[in-house]
């Protein structure tokens, strides 16, 4: 009775690795850093002529979290659709803007068009952690 139960319990394990070596295998992947965090908006002023188009031409829609990264950090795989957690806010969010040249080693949080909530967020240091995209 004992081997058998080791070898469904052997059995059961190599059936779990086998399905689960891809999950495994992507959070070995996973990258932190401390960043520069800041917000933004939708507004005049801080975007283009079109204010809900990030810069890889992706549609911003109310509801979506969504950050821009600085140019320096795209090497490190935080490109367009890239999936990242933020110290101290619930949820995932998602690459879909880029900064301007001039900044480095930062992200800007989207805050749709509340430059209220924008301006008390301020600037963080912050450490996020993410899959890059390749």
């Amino acid at each position: 009775m004992m081997k058998q139960t080791l070898r469904n319990t052997a059995f059961f394990i190599a059936a779990l690795l086998a399905i689960g070596v891809s999950v495994n295998a992507s959070a070995a992947l996973n990258k932190t850093m401390i960043v520069d965090a800041t917000a933004y908006n939708s507004v005049p002023g801080q975007t283009d002529s079109d204010p809900w188009v990030a810069a890889w031409n992706n549609r911003l829609r109310p509801g979506d979290k969504i950050i821009a990264v600085s140019r320096d950090l795209e090497k490190h795989g935080l490109t367009n659709g890239a999936k990242v957690r933020i110290e101290g806010l619930p949820g995932t969010y998602t690459v879909r803007d880029r900064m301007n040249k001039r900044f480095t080693n930062r992200i800007d949080v989207w805050m749709e068009k509340d430059v209220r909530k924008a301006r008390a967020w301020g600037k963080k240091k912050l450490k996020i952690i993410f899959e890059p995209v390749k």
